[in-house]
């Protein structure tokens, strides 16, 4: 393993110092260090391919810092997203100049607000801040809003709507982003933005819409059943209330034009999620849309029977909350096992399982 004298001196110079991080540009041949006292770098003169010269100076590095050249082991790509990596050299990855290295450090359960600082700077790409995001460390750390403000302004350049989706819901945790910002990304409307403020904020998304008409009826009649904790009655209010018919709207505007099947599956357990509380416990993962509408007329228990002798017109509220709570994988199994088309064919497949779907919304609205 042969350098250039002068990469050879520098090299050692550098780390001969206190580094906390190296990064190699690869495309410019220049190495930077991170230290307490700044950032330093090296400008490399290679004397044989690039690709060659730099898997020579990765494997010198390795020698010097973990001990042995091999360098690091990036085919365990999978295993580091995973969050398996040991968590006793944190520090000392980040020092090799290996983007995977990098990923696994981002991706470690035992990760601090220090070594995400550093490992921000080695790599900072927007995969990089999805992970650290969703590190609750990491959130409450001076870091979160750099971050944040990072995704917000790489958002325009996202491709995948699982990418859009996860970056908008992240961004809108613990005041990340300002009022001013928050509003901006609602603003664009696009389905994949409105996921993401459905699984941030589903209870507090911007520009409310009026409550259900019956509103005030609803809550001083229900008020004795929701002070003993009925869960129907509690979500029968929440369903109707200013947030409930915004969320119900914005569901139902992804619903009818949704890009793909991560827009669906993702609006699926948002909506499960916010009836969650009501679920039947023998809701399942085998039942499909003619089982859950059936299922759904079930009014056995207590609690239902308590709302209904209170109000006997709020079955079909009670129905097409039985329904939107059951919503999960099972229900479009039977079209996307057998196809993956996205856009218009999509919907135009998905139809026997939606058009229920907006009725109930409809009941819900009404």
């Amino acid at each position: 393993m042969e350098f250039t004298p002068e990469d050879n001196l520098r090299l050692n110079v550098l780390l001969a110092n206190n580094l906390q991080a190296i990064r190699i540009d690869e495309s410019k041949m220049i190495i930077y260090g991170l230290s307490d006292k700044g950032e330093a770098k090296i400008q490399l003169h290679p004397n044989c391919r690039d690709e060659i010269y730099l898997r020579q100076i990765r494997e010198f590095i390795s020698g010097h810092i973990l001990g042995s050249p091999g360098g690091y082991p990036v085919y365990l790509k999978h295993w580091n997203r995973m969050g398996h990596t040991k968590n006793d050299n944190l520090d000392q990855l980040l020092m090799l100049g290996e983007p995977e290295a990098v990923v696994a450090v981002v991706h470690a359960p035992s990760l601090t607000p220090e070594l995400a600082r550093r490992a921000w700077w080695a790599m900072p790409d927007a995969e990089n801040a999805r992970s650290l995001l969703q590190n609750s460390k990491i959130v409450n750390s001076e870091l979160a809003k750099e971050l944040a403000a990072y995704l917000v302004e790489y958002l325009p350049f996202e491709t995948e709507s699982f990418n859009i989706i996860q970056s908008v819901y992240l961004v809108l945790q613990a005041d990340l982003i300002d009022e001013t910002t928050r509003q901006k990304l609602w603003n664009r409307k696009k389905n994949a933005y409105l996921v993401g403020f459905l699984i941030a904020q589903a209870d507090d998304l911007p520009d409310p819409l009026a409550a259900r008409a019956n509103y005030d009826e609803l809550k001083s009649t229900l008020a004795p059943l929701i002070a003993d904790g009925n869960q129907v009655a509690k979500q029968l209010l929440k369903i109707s209330s200013s947030s409930g018919q915004t969320f119900l709207t914005i569901c139902e505007r992804v619903l009818r034009k949704p890009a793909n099947q991560d827009i669906v599956n993702l609006l699926f357990d948002v909506i499960a999620q916010y009836f969650k509380s009501i679920c039947p416990d023998d809701y399942n993962d085998e039942m499909n849309i003619s089982i859950l509408t059936e299922q759904a007329n079930n009014f056995e228990s207590i609690e239902i029977q308590q709302v209904l002798a209170t109000i006997p017109a709020l079955s079909d509220s009670i129905r097409a909350m039985l329904i939107l709570a059951g919503l999960r994988y099972s229900i479009v199994r039977p079209v996307f096992s057998r196809t993956t088309a996205i856009g218009s064919l999509m919907r135009k497949k998905l139809a026997p399982v939606l058009e229920p779907l907006f009725e109930q919304f409809v009941v819900l609205r009404n």
